[in-house]
This record gives structure tokens, sequence and C-alpha cells, in this order.
């Protein structure tokens, strides 16, 4: 199976603090690996350098490539593209606009990415319809549930296409039923669209649902690959 994900000897430090301490990490096309460990073992900060939204710190010998580029050899304006093109994430705290619709909310990488109105919208609604959010596409967030948010955050994750998409704690703001939908929601969508997926979780029955479980403890995994 073809590698999506090869990080090399990732550290990151802020001041006299070491946060990752050399994590080496391969990850395959359509693979769901979840990341576990307690508070402060560096799981959130290896999430935000895999997904491009932090840079590691440099070595010699350390290389982070996401389906064959070295994001660390980009600038911060071809990182950016990259990161608009190829990434998605869901966050805990679903981060929607609150005075944009449930379309809008979704449609707003896709405008990043120089689509026009009418495709942005024609695929916002298709994936919103699929995530079964039909009729609540012009709901503003403060109008829908916290399953039904979550769901939005989903569909504007998804609306470049991605081949990773990257969720930290994405069940954390959600009760057990939801929480239980989401979970197989991120199953179909792995199935459906053969997307990649990183999550971070606290959450042990989304944990045993990857493909993979990562134990974090200091800034390293537990078991190295």
């Amino acid at each position: 199976m073809i590698s999506m994900i090869q990080a090399r000897n990732i550290h990151k430090s802020y001041a006299d603090l070491e946060v990752l301490k050399g994590v080496d990490l391969s990850i395959k096309e359509a693979e769901i690996v979840s990341v576990v460990g307690t508070s402060g073992a560096g799981k959130t900060t290896l999430l935000h350098i895999l997904g491009t939204l932090e840079r590691p710190d440099k070595n010699p010998d350390t290389s982070l490539t996401i389906n064959g580029t070295d994001v660390t050899k980009l600038s911060q304006r071809q990182l950016s593209h990259f990161r608009n093109q190829s990434l998605g994430f869901i966050f805990q705290f679903h981060q929607l606009l609150p005075e944009f619709t449930a379309l809008e909310n979704v449609c707003i990488p896709a405008f990043i990415n120089k689509k026009s109105k009418a495709v942005a919208e024609k695929r916002a609604q298709e994936l919103l319809e699929y995530l079964k959010l039909g009729d609540r596409i012009h709901h503003k967030p403060g109008e829908l549930s916290g399953g039904e948010q979550q769901r939005v955050a989903v569909a504007r994750a998804l609306i470049n296409d991605p081949q990773v998409i990257f969720a930290d704690e994405p069940t954390g703001n959600l009760d057990s039923n939801t929480a239980a939908d989401l979970h197989s929601l991120i199953l179909d969508l792995r199935d459906s669209f053969k997307q990649t997926f990183v999550i971070v979780t606290h959450n042990q029955e989304l944990a045993t649902l990857a493909d993979r479980t990562l134990t974090m403890s200091d800034g390293r995994f537990l078991e190295h690959e």
C-alpha cells in the first residue's frame, strides 16, 4: 500500500520545553491512525506539525513527506496552498463562523481554493446531503445541534477532496450517542473517499476503531514502528 505520510526525526521545543523528542512515523494511504496518551504527551503538537499548522524544529535529518511532497522545504505561501488543497481538519470546537449558514461555512475552503461560487455550493450541498444535513443547509451554527455542527465541520474538511484529514479530539464535545455516530461516519468516509485519517483522541472507543493506535508519552511513541 502507498505511504501517505512519512515523518522522520520530528522535534519541537517551545523555549526550554522540549515537547517532541525525535518522532518517526509512517502512515499508509487510506489508513485510520489514532494517537492517544496523557495530556502533555505531545499529541496535539504532533498533529499540528503533521498538518503543517506548525513547523518542526530544524534538524539536518528531519523530514515530513505527505503524498510525496516534503513539506519542510515549502515556503509559507506554498505551504498554505498545499494545506488548502491536500489537507482537511476537524477540531473539537468545530470553529464554524456563527454569522454564516452551514452551506457558507462548508464553502469557505473552496473559495480560498478559487473555486467558483456555483461549483463550491454544488459540492457543499452534495456533502451536506451525504452527511444527512440536506434540510439544514441554510441554518446557522447556533440553530444546529452539536452533532450537526460537527458534521458541517466534516463537510468543510472534505470540500477540497483532501488526501489526509486530521482530527483533534473530534468527539470531545459530543454526547456518547452522537460520538458513536461520528465514529461510524469516519469509517464510512474512509471507505467512500479513501482518505487517510490521523486522529488525536482520549475516546477509547474511537481509538479502537482505527486501523492502528499509537500511544505517546513524554514526546515519543511508546512503541516505535
